[in-house]
């Protein structure tokens, strides 16, 4: 059953130095405070996974949290680059960061293997391209039944997926709703899974296009609102484009990120 705890209690308790980590959400319900909290926490040498990175990878990247990024798309959404993803890439500052550069439908069947306990996951994909040639972890097979060429990747299986979502009963049920990218797939592929929800509430009541994540895949769940801003959560704020915005200047400086690395971690040392 998944226990109800403290943002920062969970974090310790799950996230540990040399873990895989996904942070998964798409355009809403990305998981900001909980991936804010690995950076107080100070962990290092983490494996990062995700479709799209943006604004709280480039943070955790900035931080020196991150030895390595497996993804297949990086940006600030309606602005630019990330810059501290940049930075990391072509000088090694603050660390050399690996990057593991797959297809979005490849990621997304990466998850799925993962899910459905199978070791690796075949599409038509691929062809054409140069991800096979710098990315060891695609290769091709033929179709035993049919001989059609057809590519191959691995499953994906995090020690660890972090998700945001709307609510959570008492019992550590998570309901989620709206653009819903491979949250539930992510969470059925880890070892472990923490939640973080806008509110707790005594009973789910049923919401058009929702999912239900059941408290027996879920190790940690914790109330923290607003835990996905500059992004929306439906139902209980809108995108914040202005943070996205003002991102940038703060990425694209390496002293004007420091200031801001460390009015992070003074917020929580004063909390």
């Amino acid at each position: 059953m998944a226990e109800l705890m403290s943002l920062a209690d969970a974090v310790r308790a799950l996230v540990h130095d040399g873990a895989t980590v996904a942070l998964e959400g798409f355009t809403h319900l990305i998981p900001m405070a909980a991936g804010q909290e690995i950076i107080r926490q100070g962990r290092r040498d983490l494996t990062l996974v995700r479709m799209t990175p943006d604004l709280v990878y480039d943070q955790l990247i900035g931080a020196g949290c991150v030895r390595k990024l497996v993804f297949s798309w990086g940006g600030n959404p309606g602005v630019g680059s990330l810059h501290r993803f940049r930075e990391a890439v072509q000088r090694q500052w603050p660390r050399a960061l690996e990057i593991e550069e797959h297809s979005h439908a490849g990621m997304a069947n990466r998850y799925v293997a993962g899910a459905s306990g199978l070791p690796f996951a075949v599409l038509r994909g691929y062809a054409g391209t140069d991800l096979a040639r710098v990315t060891s972890t695609v290769a091709f097979v033929d179709c035993p039944f049919t001989g059609e060429r057809l590519a191959a990747v691995p499953a994906l299986n995090p020690d660890v997926t972090i998700i945001h979502a709307q609510r959570a009963d008492r019992n550590g049920n998570v309901q989620l709703w709206g653009l819903l990218g491979v949250q539930k797939e992510a969470v059925l592929a880890a070892r472990a899974a923490l939640v973080t929800v806008e509110e707790l509430v005594d009973e789910l009541t049923p919401m058009p296009g929702a999912i239900v994540l059941p408290h027996w895949v879920i190790d940690a769940v914790a109330v923290a609102p607003g835990g996905a801003w500059p992004s929306y959560a439906q139902g209980y704020y809108e995108r914040d484009n202005d943070a996205y915005a003002e991102w940038d200047p703060i990425g694209r400086d390496r002293e004007v990120f420091q200031r801001w690395l460390k009015d992070l971690t003074d917020a929580e040392a004063t909390a």
